[in-house]
């Protein structure tokens, strides 16, 4: 994620130094006491619950009148962790309990803003992840911009923008944003955007699998097959098998169609974020 701090705003914090913990400092762990979870000093069993659940509730409020478009939290952290956080029985030598949990601001985070996409950072270490997380915060970056000057106009011009993209993630959530769009019961400005986006986030929220990309691929193919020789069709459904086997990225055989879209001066495809979903620059890194 070096890469992208040079292109996104990060709000860069660590709850255990904001409740005034040093570092180095003595790990934390979460214990399991009176069926309530504790946040403890593992070594002197010291309590920091308070400190940090007063310190989550605070911050929460901020980060919503914040403009954030994703979070970033440490993977396994008693504190940031979204899942997999160790549960003990008590302080000191003590074995862990068969179960996991989150950590204590990462719980709230899940709970607080569950509509943006949430990852830890080991999680963005494999590629797909970390093209998934890319393109819903930059996603919902361009439809945080379009509601400062909410117009029908330019709503419909976002809806055709992404319609490819959408229709990857899921075509019948794409076919209830067209419904919202359209805008037969004529609700007024504000709630049909309030409605696409809640219809959105649940659309982004189902990551796309490998065959719902493979149909818009094709689907995006048809624009030029018969523009096309042999050996550049054979060319592309190799690349298309390819990628079925993991063997390549998606990105890969959507610069093949890009490519066509400028060669064959495809205006209606121009603009659409299937292509550019986010920077190019992001893709060229594989790890």
């Amino acid at each position: 994620m070096r890469k992208l701090k040079n292109y996104v705003n990060f709000i860069p914090l660590c709850p255990e130094m904001e409740i005034g913990l040093p570092s180095p400092r003595q790990a934390l762990r979460i214990i399991e006491q009176d069926e309530n979870e504790k946040l403890i000093f593992s070594q002197t069993g010291e309590s920091l619950t308070f400190p940090m659940e007063s310190y989550t509730k605070e911050k929460m409020n901020d980060l919503k009148s914040s403009d954030v478009d994703g979070f970033i939290l440490k993977s396994r952290s008693p504190s940031c962790g979204i899942k997999d956080v160790k549960v003990y029985k008590t302080f000191g030598r003590s074995s862990s309990l068969p179960r996991k949990t989150k950590g204590f601001f990462g719980k709230a985070v899940t709970q607080e803003f569950g509509q943006l996409v949430i990852e830890d950072e080991g999680r963005l270490l494999n590629y797909e992840i970390r093209e998934h997380f890319c393109t819903r915060i930059y996603t919902h970056a361009a439809f945080r911009e379009l509601k400062k000057a909410p117009t029908m106009g330019a709503l419909v011009r976002f809806h055709s923008q992404y319609k490819y993209l959408f229709m990857a993630y899921h075509p019948n959530h794409l076919n209830a944003l067209g419904k919202i769009v359209a805008n037969h019961q004529q609700n007024t400005i504000p709630d049909v955007f309030i409605q696409y986006e809640v219809a959105m986030n649940k659309l982004l929220a189902t990551v796309p699998n490998t065959m719902r990309m493979i149909n818009v691929m094709l689907h995006l193919f048809g624009y030029f097959s018969k523009d096309l020789n042999v050996k550049e069709k054979a060319y592309f459904l190799d690349a298309i098998e390819q990628y079925r086997n993991h063997q390549i990225p998606q990105s890969t055989v959507m610069a093949i169609l890009r490519a066509w879209v400028v060669r064959f001066e495809q205006e209606y495809l121009m603009e659409k974020k299937i292509f550019t979903p986010y920077l190019d620059f992001l893709k060229r890194v594989r790890r």
